[in-house]
């Protein structure tokens, strides 16, 4: 039968008050992956590190790691671990308007975005910055579909993603839809893809970024198709996928933004102009009272509203 003193430890009050320490340990592991290289970034012995981490999961009632290696956490942890980031996001927050920022440190801002905004107008956003807060970027390419993930993991404060429901503990704010156009190299279009689209697309080759990019099939099953032809072509970052169409590889869905001056110039065919297809795109961000994430949501809301239909 549990006691008192042990049910006390697992009810909601448990939350209340969690040890910093304790929370910061836990968000050691998760980052370097085993307990002896936290122990190692946290001056400490690997004995503390099981301590301290025991003591958390014994405080909450839950397991928050994954003894694997390297280590992983559990839902219940992954909430903890996105509770340290934001922690220590407001800690120096704080010491910035302190001027305690060590020898005029910048802050470091990490955003999840997909590799079409990254490489069409999401970097105009940040060379808008202002000067002041100090910032500096770690950015995490991922699928606008799957960057969500890394901010509900906690691995981002922000990210620019194609779902409108907020991540638990963020906020969203809609930024415009990206327009993807069916695109080919001229001879090519003309070679597989000059008769009745639907018999065609499926016997044509095409361009995708990766396995789990679904956007190509998409398109193929809006005409009635299970999917694009099995002659595929992986080119994983979007200037290169881009590239490969115009080169004739296959046909592929373009960005607007990257297609139109290769439309221009010859280079590209529209080859279904009426089969437009368009993404919205929403910036979520934790809901934290930080001047740098204020700043940096400001301006890659006030540049998507350039570069986007709305």
């Amino acid at each position: 039968m549990m006691t008192p003193e042990a049910a006390a430890t697992t009810g909601p009050a448990a939350f209340a008050d969690l040890p910093i320490d304790q929370v910061r340990t836990l968000l050691a592991v998760v980052d370097e992956g085993t307990f002896d290289a936290a122990a190692a970034a946290l001056h400490v012995t690997p004995s503390a590190v099981s301590q301290r981490v025991k003591a958390l999961e014994q405080r909450t009632g839950r397991v928050l790691l994954l003894r694997t290696k390297p280590v992983r956490p559990t839902d219940s942890g992954t909430v903890l671990v996105r509770l340290a980031r934001q922690v220590a996001r407001l800690e120096r927050d704080a010491y910035a308007e302190l001027g305690l920022n060590g020898a005029g440190e910048p802050t470091r801002v990490s955003v999840a975005v997909n590799a079409d905004s990254l490489a069409t107008w999401f970097l105009g956003a940040l060379t808008r910055m202002p000067r002041d807060p100090r910032l500096c970027f770690e950015l995490r390419r991922e699928d606008e579909d799957h960057t969500a993930t890394l901010l509900r993991e906690g691995v981002v404060m922000a990210a620019v993603t194609s779902s409108p429901d907020p991540v638990p503990g963020c906020t969203v704010r809609h930024l415009g839809r990206m327009r993807y156009l069916p695109c080919a190299e001229p001879a090519f279009a003309a070679r597989h893809l000059a008769g009745p689209l639907r018999p065609s697309i499926v016997a044509a080759p095409v361009v995708v970024f990766d396995r789990r990019d679904d956007f190509q099939d998409g398109f193929a099953r809006r005409l009635g198709h299970g999917g694009a032809g099995p002659a595929r072509h992986y080119v994983p970052t979007s200037e290169g996928f881009v590239e490969a169409v115009a080169a004739g590889l296959g046909w592929g869905m373009v960005p607007e933004p990257q297609a139109e001056p290769l439309l221009r110039a010859g280079r590209l065919v529209d080859f279904a102009p009426d089969l437009a297809v368009e993404i919205p795109l929403y910036w979520q961000q934790w809901k934290l009272d930080s001047p740098a994430l204020a700043t940096v949501a400001d301006a890659v809301v006030s540049a998507a509203a350039r570069a986007l239909r709305t």
